[in-house]
């Protein structure tokens, strides 16, 4: 009985959570900007990313720029989690509830790690596009798109991970988002640029990359999931060992 009760009590911050993102115009605004960016350069703006540009019906210039758009939109998301509650005095209130440190950590990155699914619902609309655009009509490549979108979610996961934990560092929104902005380049690209850099140092593994680009051949290499659950769960233990210092 206490294990269900702690269990609704999560799921209701979790709806807590969506309430307060959508009772705001910026809520709409961050998925929104999300949607027009891809949507622009896809299908709008001459380039590499260009659909039309690009000769083949598939969605590789989707899933090249997706991770550097949510590099920005996923902070963006999750830089109100705890640094709102500080800056508001509620954090104190919030831990006095019948309900784990565990528990709180868990339902806002839930909350937040809905959200960003939900942005990505409408891409799927992608997947008719390109379907009709092959030669011959619905000549397209699932395995790859599916894993692409599979490592966007795993993906997602851990910058949401990053995001949460960072909002836990101030009382300043915009401060919590330059913080997990930079943390997410970082785990993204930053261990194979240093590997560019400095060809003698093997880091490349460690970033985010080289496994979001494994998982979206179509490959899924359990290496490259354990990867980025590790990433996640080390975020969400700091996020609590914070908090639990506060």
């Amino acid at each position: 009985m206490f294990s269900e009760n702690l269990s609704q009590s999560m799921i209701a911050l979790v709806k807590k959570e969506i309430r307060s993102f959508f009772a705001s115009p910026i809520g709409y605004l961050v998925i929104a900007v999300f949607l027009i960016i891809n949507g622009l350069f896809l299908w709008v703006f001459d380039g590499n990313f260009n659909i039309f540009d690009s000769g083949f019906a598939d969605l590789a210039p989707f899933f090249e720029l997706a991770p550097w758009v949510f590099i920005f939109l996923i902070p963006a998301i999750t830089m109100r989690a705890f640094s709102d509650e500080k800056r508001m005095g509620t954090l104190e209130l919030l831990l006095t509830k019948p309900i784990s440190l565990q528990q709180i950590v868990l339902g806002k990155y839930f909350g937040a790690l809905l959200l960003i699914l939900l942005a990505l619902i409408p891409t799927l609309v992608y997947i008719f596009s390109i379907s009709d655009l092959g030669n011959p009509p619905g000549n397209w490549d699932s395995g790859s798109t599916i894993g692409s979108y599979i490592g966007l979610l795993f993906l997602g996961m851990a910058y949401t991970a990053i995001g949460i934990f960072t909002s836990t560092l101030t009382e300043n929104q915009i401060v919590a988002f330059i913080i997990a902005v930079f943390l997410c380049f970082f785990m993204y690209y930053g261990f194979e640029g240093i590997s560019g850099i400095i060809p003698a140092l093997e880091v490349t593994n460690l970033g985010m990359q080289s496994h979001f680009n494994s998982v979206a051949r179509g490959v899924l290499d359990t290496r490259d999931l354990v990867y980025f659950m590790s990433v996640t769960l080390f975020f969400l233990v700091l996020t609590f060992l914070k908090l639990k210092k506060s």
